[in-house]
């Protein structure tokens, strides 16, 4: 008998497990239905950066988007004050893909301002998004700002954009939050649907025969997913929330990984774009084949048999395991 591949993520039905995250691939109509098509369970499109929406020098346009409450006007001026050519775009793309696609259409948007946040979403939404994925993407500067304070703006964004729309919403994190677990569980108290785990930061290069700055894509690597791993585990039974397990999901073995430790969905970038869309459909053949030889009959049956508590040992996502690495028996 063939194994049950279905899955629930935000509350939504996925017939398999493997998810097509933002990328590049995600932005165009047609790599999108051949995502679909290689047996992606949903697919996020690229995300909206509110930076991309404010004409430059409008110092006005920053004022609005800080400004989250629904008072008369307000959606109008956001709108007068923004690149409607940019936003309109983006939104076509939303609903072309839903209208085509028969999967969940995931929307992806990355702000970090209340009205860029919650206007945009609105937007997203009524262009039929199934659900929001809030990519939080933000270095922290200044030295006067404690992690207490950073957390709470984080929070008190994503509560605002829970508040003006009805979809479900995904936060995708990076891990370096202080302490995670408290983090973490903060935001599903806001409620929100479901975390992310992890965001890859794009890390700088500096030149040295330019002397410049410039800004330098690496793809992720199969070893990147041992973080994602770790925290997955830990927070399946600990939290009601949806667990999305990305950032080095390569191949169907590192699907199963994820789905054993907690996650609900392995979402798939960079090897897709290495090697194109028929890993994805290779990847769910193998996640198929490892569960069947293990007994499972489902994902869901499998779903968290290696979290921290159903792993039999809960130092294995802990200290004992460095100990163990170094002084092997």
């Amino acid at each position: 008998m063939a194994v049950d591949l279905h899955t629930r993520y935000l509350g939504l039905d996925l017939t398999c497990p493997l998810v097509a995250s933002s990328s590049p691939l995600t932005g165009e109509l047609s790599s999108l239905r051949s995502l679909a098509d290689a047996g992606a369970g949903a697919v996020v499109l690229p995300s909206l950066f509110e930076e991309e929406l404010v004409v430059a020098g409008d110092e006005h346009a920053a004022d609005i988007l800080w400004e989250s409450t629904d008072t008369a006007g307000s959606a109008s001026a956001y709108l007068e004050r923004i690149d409607r050519s940019r936003l309109e775009s983006h939104l076509d793309l939303v609903r072309d893909a839903v209208k085509e696609l028969d999967i969940p259409v995931i929307a992806s948007l990355n702000g970090s301002t209340p009205g860029g946040w919650t206007k945009t979403a609105e937007l997203l939404q009524l262009a039929g998004a199934s659900a929001i994925e809030l990519n939080v993407y933000g270095i922290e500067t200044d030295r006067y700002a404690s992690a207490a304070s950073v957390e709470d703006r984080v929070l008190r964004l994503v509560h605002a954009v829970k508040h003006v729309i009805s979809v479900p919403v995904s936060v995708k994190l990076a891990p370096y939050y202080t302490a995670f677990a408290n983090f973490a569980h903060s935001l599903g108290e806001v409620p929100v649907d479901g975390l992310v785990l992890f965001n890859r930061f794009l890390q700088p290069q500096i030149d040295p025969a330019t002397l410049a700055v410039e800004p330098e894509l690496t793809l992720s690597s199969r070893h990147e997913l041992r973080l994602p791993l770790r925290w997955i585990a830990i927070l399946r039974d600990r939290t009601p929330m949806s667990l999305a397990a990305t950032s080095g999901v390569h191949t169907g073995e590192d699907a199963a990984s994820a789905i054993l430790a907690g996650a609900d969905v392995a979402m798939m970038a960079s090897a897709l774009i290495l090697e194109g869309v028929t890993r994805l459909t290779d990847a769910r053949r193998t996640l198929e084949r490892i569960l069947d030889e293990h007994g499972f009959a489902s994902v869901t049956a499998a779903r968290g048999r290696l979290s921290q508590s159903g792993a039999g040992d809960p130092r294995a996502y802990e200290r004992a395991q460095y100990v163990r690495a170094l002084r092997p028996a």
